[in-house]
């Protein structure tokens, strides 16, 4: 199956910073064990899979070294700059394992730029006996938490366990038992935990741990980002409308820079630049 494999680094502006993924386009898609192949092959978190090639819906596959994966923000934003910069800005309709996520590109100070619109949002409250198993693996303890915003699993085309811490120094200490949490990750269908710390009603630190995808941490998560965003709507946390900022990547060394946008009702928009990773980079894991 004929393609073409671009590598790219998400919600950045440097391609020492953000979220690697790979885009590959092609009319058509491969098979699923050629883009297990692939996806392994390049190493990344996740790498994207699109076709056809041409026209403004496109059908889209993620999958990660290990998995596929249902839903992917960061890969999904450098999809959308890429079928930029192939057909021209504009809106793209991306039908997903998930449902339709239209994704707006547009040219801002010189570089791309991309807004993802995610499916409906949805959260649950997180069982007691969820969040004592998890806080237990991470090492952390129940007081440690922001009463405030209370343990939740929570959907924006994947689920994911959001914890939030009452500190950033809790935050910025994180070690854990990888297989430990990724047989509980994959017990409870998590695609990640949105692990952040609050700094203010606006401005969010997130750390996402994602071992079911063969990665220790996540540099850059725009799913998880929705879910948030998402779960602080519906559970009444914050009010609507609203925008958000989300800091990851920092203690790991690959700062990235989510734009997350709360309308009042529909999907929840995660906006992030992204820029092309030089060759002589793609070996070097994030």
């Amino acid at each position: 199956m004929t393609g073409t494999l671009y590598r790219l680094s998400a919600f950045t502006r440097d391609p020492r910073g953000g979220n690697p993924a790979g885009v590959w386009v092609g009319e058509a898609l491969p098979d699923a064990a050629t883009m297990q192949r692939i996806a392994a092959e390049v190493g990344y978190s996740e790498t994207a899979f699109i076709a056809p090639l041409h026209g403004k819906s496109r059908t889209v596959r993620y999958y990660s070294p290990r998995a596929e994966v249902s839903f992917c923000g960061h890969a999904t934003v450098a999809s959308g700059v890429v079928l930029g910069r192939l057909s021209g800005e504009g809106t793209y309709e991306l039908n997903t394992a998930v449902g339709k996520v239209p994704v707006t590109v547009r040219q801002v100070d010189g570089g791309w730029q991309a807004s993802l619109t995610s499916v409906a949002p949805d959260y649950q409250s997180a069982m007691p006996a969820l969040v004592e198993e998890a806080l237990a693996i991470l090492g952390w303890h129940f007081t440690e938490l922001n009463a405030e915003l209370p343990p939740a699993k929570a959907y924006g085309g994947a689920w994911h366990l959001v914890l939030a811490v009452a500190s950033k120094t809790r935050l910025e200490r994180l070690d854990y038992d990888f297989e430990a949490l990724k047989a509980l990750m994959l017990r409870e269908n998590l695609t990640t935990l949105q692990l952040v710390w609050r700094e203010s009603e606006s401005r969010f630190h997130a750390r996402n741990p994602f071992p079911v995808g063969g990665v220790v941490e996540d540099p850059a998560t725009g799913a998880a980002a929705a879910a948030l965003g998402g779960y602080l709507r519906e559970a009444g946390l914050i009010k609507v409308p609203a925008k958000l900022t989300i800091h990851q990547g920092v203690t790991m060394g690959r700062p990235s820079l989510l734009e997350v946008e709360i309308p009042s009702r529909g999907g929840i928009v995660v906006t992030g630049t992204v820029v092309d990773i030089p060759e002589k980079a793609w070996n070097q894991k994030p």
